[in-house]
């Protein structure tokens, strides 16, 4: 089922809805990536309806008349009125990636509004916390055995060295998933084309972060926070992730053992269960 209503400007924006229960509003990564990549989750929607957002310029969405609005600080809005059409006062908000950075920001401005938080493998821009070369190359080591190694090694090599290529970028995406299969190939490919590559370049653009404010403002959240981080997903490194966690006075952890970048396609079952015994816990 599909549910539109309109942004801060009047754009109007869309949610899939899919499952049944209380609602998850699930925020996608990418950034500007359409929700489509998202599935069910993993299973999610057998006890949660999944409110898969699909951010503007993306999926089901209007493109806004202003590209500036793309801002992740900008988008805030358009996540507080999702809650003002939903009717509650409180929303259970899910984010991956770089999704998480909206979602913080919106736990920033509006922690009165957030029943709890779940963040799947989230990038940290909006928090300050730098990853790595290091940190990423640790996890690369760990892949050794696979077929595809020497040549997304050699690829990771270059992009951390600043000099990789568009065919650099390409060739370590199997490091992003836990098993580099048929079924990540696909995932991979449709991700790629549900993101709005204009929008991608805005989201992140100076202004959008102001991070010892974010951090400052989240040191005080009183909704429950689960991070869920992949054991070996170069993305979000779980050395990262446990520091992130623990910006939250109810943070916790869940490193998800295999699991790269999106964890509910390497192990559904696992992931379910991290996030339904979380949530339940809330409830």
């Amino acid at each position: 089922m599909l549910r539109t209503f309109q942004g801060a400007d009047a754009t109007v924006l869309a949610c899939h809805v899919v499952g049944a229960g209380a609602p998850l509003v699930c925020v996608p990564g990418g950034p500007m990536q359409a929700s489509g990549y998202l599935g069910e989750l993993g299973g999610l929607s057998a006890h949660h309806q999944l409110m898969l957002f699909d951010l503007r310029g993306t999926g089901a969405s209007e493109t806004p008349v202003d590209p500036e609005s793309y801002r992740c600080d900008r988008l805030v809005d358009d996540l507080e009125a999702l809650r003002r059409h939903l009717g509650v006062d409180q929303v259970r908000l899910l984010a991956h990636s770089a999704g998480a950075n909206l979602a913080v920001l919106y736990a920033a401005r509006h922690p009165e509004r957030v029943d709890s938080l779940v963040l799947v493998t989230p990038s940290s821009f909006a928090v300050g916390l730098e990853i790595s070369s290091r940190h990423r190359r640790e996890l690369v080591e760990l892949r050794r055995a696979e077929p595809w190694y020497a040549e997304a090694a050699l690829a990771f090599a270059a992009v951390a060295a600043g000099r990789a290529g568009a065919v650099d970028w390409e060739a370590i995406t199997p490091f992003t998933y836990g098993r580099w299969d048929d079924a990540a190939r696909a995932h991979h490919e449709l991700g790629e084309a549900q993101r709005n590559d204009e929008a991608a370049a805005i989201f992140g653009s100076p202004g959008a972060y102001d991070p010892p404010r974010a951090r400052a403002a989240l040191s005080t959240l009183q909704a429950p926070v689960l991070i869920v981080a992949g054991e070996v997903d170069v993305g979000a490194p779980p050395r990262v992730m446990a520091d992130y966690a623990d910006l939250f006075p109810h943070g916790s952890l869940r490193i998800q053992p295999g699991a790269g970048h999106f964890p509910w396609l390497d192990d559904p079952e696992a992931f379910r269960s991290s996030v339904d015994t979380f949530l339940a816990r809330r409830g």
